[in-house]
């Protein structure tokens, strides 16, 4: 039996409705709403997934000891942001929450702009997280790996690093306007809330124990 096809958006709709309506790929952030505050549609991006678009719809999200990469095409002026929790699966990875390592966002991210014409010889990233927000959790550096390893495989595919915001102990909120390539971040008291302590204790248990910033990014 053929799979019926979605019904196409009326003549009409708002850009919030469309994207809501939209076929929604592996991994895709999917979450949308209107943001009062910055007068936008938004899509909020969770742990593991990321999202890719050639309009300013504001891509938002909140990070511990993760990482948000956002890369933007400045030729194309396409971009999209992606939210990983560690660098790799390491022998307990499942293929099922790929998105949330590193290894795998970042090419998924890049794959998805790539898609959408841009070049890597175009691209920049601006880069996010790597917090140390939890007390009693350094000892695993969750937050420093995920920042090593995003500044290393970028230096390896040769993306630039414009701007950067990472590690200390904050919490932070990011908003990204892939069309304009525009970043703003926001670092939130040290006191998390409770989705975000859960968020992080469960990147800690995946974690094995092993092994600064500036740039120019806006505050809001």
């Amino acid at each position: 039996m053929l799979a019926t096809a979605a019904p196409a958006p009326a003549a009409g709709t708002t850009r919030l409705e469309k994207l809501k309506a939209r076929p929604r790929k592996p991994g895709e952030a999917s979450f949308f709403f209107y943001d009062a505050h910055f007068r936008n549609d938004a899509v909020k991006v969770l742990p593991g997934e990321h999202f890719v678009h050639d309009e300013d719809i504001l891509v938002m999200t909140t990070l511990g000891s993760c990482i948000a990469a956002c890369i933007w095409d400045r030729q194309q002026r396409v971009g999209g942001m992606n939210h990983f929790m560690l660098p790799d699966a390491g022998s307990g990875g499942h293929s099922g929450d790929a998105g949330r390592y590193g290894s795998y966002a970042m090419e998924l991210l890049i794959g998805e702009l790539v898609k959408r014409g841009a070049t890597r010889a175009n691209m920049e990233a601006k880069v996010f997280g790597g917090g140390a927000v939890i007390g009693g959790m350094t000892s695993l550096n969750v937050g420093e790996r995920n920042t090593a390893f995003v500044l290393d495989y970028l230096r390896t595919e040769r993306i630039t690093v414009v701007s950067k915001d990472v590690m200390d102990v904050y919490p932070r909120k990011v908003c990204f306007l892939p069309a304009s390539g525009k970043a703003m971040v926001k670092r939130l008291a040290s006191t998390n809330t409770e989705a975000l302590a859960a968020q992080e204790r469960a990147a800690a248990s995946r974690a094995a124990p092993t092994v600064s910033a500036g740039g120019s990014v806006d505050l809001f």
